[in-house]
Order: C-alpha cells, then structure tokens, then sequence
C-alpha cells in the first residue's frame, strides 16, 4: 500500500494538514498509509511538548506518528536555513525507510507571497520568482504542497471551528529573521493591493512563464546538439549558442555548470558574468576563454564553447 508523509509541526497550517488529510483519508475505501513526522529541531524547550502533543492528535485520528531530532552542532548564523534543511533530509529519511512516495508539507498562499518577496529582495530571476511548486522533488521523493491556494486565516478558523488546539511557535514573530520581518510588512503592502493572494498570484504566473522558458531551453538544447557536428565531444558551436536568446543562452550555460560542475548550482549572476565573458570572447573572432565556475571548467577555443569537470582545487597547508 503507498505511503504519505505528513509534515507536522505543530503549528496551526501543519495541524491543519494532519486533520484534512484524516478526514480525507476517511473517505477513500483504500486510501494511502499516513505517517505524520514532527522534526524536534532542539532549538525550543517547548519542542519536545509540542512533538508529544502532535503525537496524540495523530493518534486519535488514527495515523502513525514518528518524532525525529536534529541532533550535533548548531550553526551560530543562518539557523533558518540550517533547520529547513536539516528537516527536509529527515523528512525524506524518514519516507525512504516507509516506504512513502511523497512528503506533505503545510505550504499556505502567506508562506508563498513570503518567499517571493524574499526571493525578490535576493535579485532573483524568473524561476527563483516562481517560488513554491505545488510538487517537486528533494532528497530524492515528491514534495507536496496541497495547501498552497489556501490562506493561514483559513486553516485556523477551520481548526478552530473543529474545536483542534495548535502551537504557537514564537520564533514566527523573531525579527532577528528575515521571514517574520516580512510578514510584518504584508499589511502594510496589502493596503497597496499586494496582498498574500495577489504576491501568490503573481507567482503562479511566473512560474507559468518560467515552464514556457524551460520548454523553449528544451528545444534549444536538442537543436544545438542536433545541428553541431561536434556535440559527441561536448559543449556547444560558439556561433550557434550567440544565435540563441540571451535567457535561453543563460539557462543552457547553468545547465551545463550543474551538470558537470562538482560545487554545487550555480549562482545566477556568476552565469550572467559568465555569459558576458562568452559573448565578448565570441565577438572577438579567434579568443581563448578559460574560466572555472562551481566546479566546472568552461572554455572557448577553435570555435567550441566546451564545459566539463574542473580539477579538484588544490588545498592549501595547515
């Protein structure tokens, strides 16, 4: 039987996810096994509490509830992103060993308007602005975000009606974080008309945009390899690639930096610097380029934009 795993905090939009996902389940004569699975990150004393309290709800709605803990060291800065990515990779632990095809997280239209502000403030491009995905894949299993056109406010007064008690995590209202400080603001850029719906709307259609741009990359990529008599030795036909659009130019040239670079991705505006120093090379007639980015090494010569693995970087003594 396939399995879901519910990602469950104890918050108000995680609980909210537990108690539909119950009631959803109830109505399906063979529904999917649920394992609700709450990250005690051990930075709140009142995580544990709150991780008990998830156990029993899980309970007497009848789903199996797992506690798993983020344990060694702490970062002294960037603990957000430490936490999130520490709980995606127990998340994902935690499906593989059950057997679960997905992982379901509370996502709401707030959290989405909020990460495309952040995004936003970052100088990211159309797909950074495109935010959260209703589905995608991390840590190798399908994440789902089913609440993602649903409102906080929503699943609270839905809680609350149901009468099911949730936590309040006050690091939400910690302004030493950059999420809660935007939060802040959403009233007062509401009042301007861009309120969580309209900042998740706005996503919606950018990540639209970006699906199109990806298909358009798509056909790009197939009709270089296609039209390049030297594709079996990698890269690209420096003249073919200039002919191309200067945004499909820049996704082919990440793409090919992810694939062969061993650094992890590449930042956008390291490929956009890149890509200015390709199209000057190639405009120059018969250059060299020799550059290293992310672990890849990328060059021009005799005509060929060629990206492949660059050698280990040299450690300096102790």
């Amino acid at each position: 039987m396939p399995a879901v795993v519910l990602a469950v905090s104890g918050g108000p939009d995680s609980v909210a996810l537990l108690w539909l996902a119950a009631r959803w389940r109830s109505q399906l004569k063979r529904g999917p096994r649920l394992i609700a699975v709450t990250v005690d990150h051990g930075l709140r004393k009142d995580a544990a509490r709150e991780a008990r309290d998830v156990k029993h709800l899980a309970r007497t709605l009848g789903i199996e509830h797992r506690t798993l803990r983020w344990t060694g060291a702490k970062p002294k800065t960037g603990i957000p992103a430490a936490a999130r990515e520490a709980r995606y990779r127990l998340l994902a632990k935690a499906a593989r060993a059950s057997g679960a095809t997905h992982v379901a997280t509370a996502h709401t239209s707030d959290d989405q308007a909020e990460t495309l502000l952040m995004r936003l403030l970052r100088g990211s491009g159309v797909a950074g602005l495109s935010a959260m995905a209703a589905e995608s894949e991390r840590e190798g299993v399908r994440l789902a975000r089913p609440l993602l056109e649903i409102s906080k406010a929503e699943l609270i007064a839905t809680l609350e009606a149901a009468g099911i008690a949730f936590a309040d995590d006050p690091t939400n209202r910690d302004m030493t974080f950059t999420r809660p400080r935007l939060r802040a603001l959403m009233p007062v850029l509401a009042e301007e008309g861009a309120d969580a719906r309209t900042l998740a709307r706005l996503a919606s259609r950018l990540a639209r945009a970006n699906a199109a741009v990806e298909v358009l990359a798509d056909g790009a990529e197939r009709y270089l390899g296609l039209t390049d008599r030297g594709a079996s030795r990698g890269g690209y036909d420096a003249r073919a690639f200039a002919a191309l659009p200067e945004e499909i130019r820049l996704r082919l040239l990440k793409r090919a930096v992810d694939r062969h670079g061993h650094e992890g991705p590449a930042e956008l505006g390291k490929i956009e610097s890149l890509l200015a120093a390709v199209d000057r090379a190639i405009a120059e007639g018969p250059s060299r380029l020799k550059q290293t980015l992310a672990g890849a090494a990328i060059s021009l010569s005799k005509g060929r934009i060629l990206i492949q693995p660059a050698p280990p970087r040299r450690r300096r003594p102790a």
